[in-house]
């Protein structure tokens, strides 16, 4: 605790860099992976060649697609947009699959009801495909959030990883605390972010919210006054 109080500054800074650094790739790769995850939804040969490709660049070691990068970009090897990118691809091809399967577990008689009651397929698609949906949409962004969290901390291989920065200098020096402080940081990062998705829905899926509390009533076993 005392090499936490004494560098300070050092940990924040460190925080407030990974949390630069990952939110860029999580907002990017969710707003992709929205119409990729629609047209996969309406072709099957789109869904085959999606997953496929993504599936392939996710199993790319985080650290060599880091290094590879800076080859196909044009950019320096500690260049920050290495970092970016990379977590970008592996945050697409986390959410892709859970996209598709959000579009998916929309009835298809709701789609039809639109479509009969005069919604064009832009209109049907943000007024009721794509709300419908978020649910199983922000369920699946909690998850690749905390996932690209977890790992950045691998890109202070390269020098450009935030609090894990923390972990590579702990271990040069044998200095277990330090390591201990950036795991503790970290998931304290994760939690703020799926905290904050959580308050987020909330806010912007109030029908689901709204859904939840019912079903938890109907659930609540109700006292027999009767007896009581």
């Amino acid at each position: 605790m005392l090499w936490l109080w004494n560098n300070l500054g050092l940990v924040l800074g460190l925080t407030a860099d990974h949390a630069r650094l990952c939110g860029i790739p999580i907002l990017v790769g969710f707003a992709a992976s929205i119409p990729l995850g629609w047209l996969a939804s309406r072709s099957g040969a789109a869904r085959g060649i999606l997953l496929t490709g993504f599936g392939i660049l996710y199993t790319i070691p985080s650290l060599a697609l880091f290094v590879v990068l800076p080859v196909i970009l044009g950019t320096k090897i500690l260049d920050e947009t290495n970092v970016v990118v990379a977590l970008t691809i592996y945050a697409i091809a986390m959410m892709l699959r859970g996209t598709i399967d959000a579009f998916g577990s929309v009835s298809g008689d709701v789609l039809e009801s639109a479509s009969a009651q005069g919604f064009s397929s832009v209109s049907r698609f943000w007024t009721v495909q794509f709300p419908l949906a978020g649910p199983v949409l922000l369920a699946n962004l909690r998850v690749v959030a905390v996932s690209t969290v977890s790992l950045l901390s691998v890109a202070s291989l390269i020098g450009s990883g935030g609090l894990g920065y923390l972990f590579t200098n702990g271990y040069q020096q044998y200095f277990i605390d330090e390591i201990v402080i950036g795991i503790v940081f970290t998931v304290l990062l994760a939690l703020v972010f799926d905290t904050v998705l959580v308050i987020a829905g909330r806010i912007l899926m109030p029908w689901n919210r709204r859904k939840l509390v019912g079903t938890a009533a109907l659930r609540t076993p109700q006292r027999n006054w009767v007896g009581a």
